[in-house]
């Protein structure tokens, strides 16, 4: 999704492109009432193949429904020469003459104005979280303007994001990492010190993604600009096709660890093998990891592949709000060995006790489903990020999910 708009737009806007536009959202992308919900479920099937499925778009100059995964809307649109439709599923607009979903600031602020519209007609906006500053709230963001106050009573840094077309695997991290407390400090105080292009720099992006969540605006947040850099610099998560979310923090921390240059002001790292910005400082680490069944000794993964099959283990795998690792540190089995075990916890069991602030889920199979996460506000307070719309959520909801990506952070959190 280009973030710098498209130039063919201005061709379709003229006459009541507004109206055309509305009706099309109304009816059958957002569908607020019963009856368009129905009508949507009657009259959206491709024009040519006469099926639900394969990614339905609208043409935006006619009436006209076509699939987008057998290409019969791209057959449509080099026939009768009309560039612009609309995907049914997540209202995105597709340029077939740019080959990519496109952003204009007009049509956005229609699709967001019907989509509303339908949310409040189906009750969904009452599931909101929303932020209201009090009188000494705001008199703390005015004098403090770069600085915002978490109190345990407000849901300041609680925001939905848009879905741009099979996303949820970018928004369910995006989620959990605006929740790192160690990252969120270091964005908020403006330490970033850019030395790339003009929006091309990830870091700079993330920048402004923490000063959105935590700006006290309420509505879904649209982090196209997000979506176009992630495609730039790892080209293997470009385009709509489902993505797994561990590949995707995976190559987000690595690319902002390479744009994160010049933030560490010259400092040396304790470790040679990697350096000191933010990203090494908090995600960075050895690993060894064997997860053993203490039934049967063998080594249980989250999917399960044989010459014949491949599918998604769901078998329920249960994890603490708080975990000791003591334990497991060199220096506690070098101590045990040795006879001073219980000097060694006694002197590292403050240091090592880590507390669970986000978890990501899959529902689904292993070629398609959807991603949720659930994220710690304040302690003992949970709430459910499903794309746009954001819930409250139990300890037991979060602790009796599947837990496909677990995010611990420790108890006494170290800075420089």
């Amino acid at each position: 999704m280009s973030p710098a708009g498209c130039s063919h737009v201005s061709a379709f806007k003229v006459d009541n492109w507004r109206q055309n536009m509305r009706v099309i959202y109304q009816c059958f992308v957002w569908s607020g009432t019963p009856e368009t919900r129905k009508r949507k479920a009657k009259s959206c099937v491709c024009h040519m193949c006469g099926v639900h499925l394969n990614r339905l778009h609208a043409c935006l100059y006619c009436v006209f429904f076509g699939c987008f995964s057998k290409k019969h809307i791209h057959e449509h649109a080099k026939t009768k020469r009309h560039n612009l439709a609309v995907d049914l599923l997540y209202g995105g607009v597709y340029c077939f003459l740019c080959q990519d979903y496109i952003y204009d600031k007009d049509m956005e602020l229609i699709a967001r104005e019907e989509q509303r519209k339908a949310w409040k007609l189906q009750g969904v906006g009452e599931k909101f979280s929303t932020w209201e500053p009090n009188k000494r709230e705001l008199e703390l963001l005015r004098n403090n303007p770069k600085r915002r106050k978490i109190t345990s009573n407000c849901t300041i840094g609680l925001r939905g994001l848009i879905n741009l077309g099979n996303t949820c695997f970018m928004n369910c991290i995006v989620q959990a990492l605006t929740h790192t407390p160690l990252l969120r400090d270091f964005f908020l105080s403006d330490r970033h010190k850019c030395e790339m292009q003009a929006n091309s720099c990830l870091v700079c992006e993330m920048s402004q993604l923490f000063q959105e969540f935590y700006s006290g605006h309420r509505s879904p947040h649209i982090p196209f600009r997000l979506l176009h850099l992630v495609w730039t610099h790892a080209r293997h998560l470009a385009g709509y096709e489902q993505q797994d979310a561990h590949e995707f923090l995976i190559a987000a921390l690595d690319v902002l660890h390479r744009h994160c240059k010049g933030d560490d002001n010259g400092k040396k790292a304790n470790n040679p093998n990697h350096c000191s910005c933010i990203i090494d400082q908090i995600f960075t680490g050895g690993l060894q990891s064997d997860v053993t069944c203490q039934e049967c000794q063998c080594v249980f993964q989250r999917f399960e592949h044989s010459a014949k099959l491949r599918k998604k283990i769901s078998t329920y795998v249960s994890f603490p709000l708080e975990l000791d690792m003591t334990p497991f540190m060199a220096s506690s089995k070098e101590g045990r060995m040795n006879g001073q075990y219980q000097q060694q916890l006694d002197s590292l069991n403050n240091d090592n006790k880590y507390s669970l602030f986000a978890v990501v889920n899959h529902q689904g199979t292993l070629s398609s489903g959807h991603y949720t996460t659930f994220i710690r506000q304040h302690k003992d307070q949970w709430f459910k990020c499903d794309d746009a719309i954001i819930t409250k959520a139990s300890i037991g909801d979060v602790l009796n999910s599947e837990g496909y990506l677990l995010f611990y952070h420790k108890q006494f959190l170290e800075y420089e």
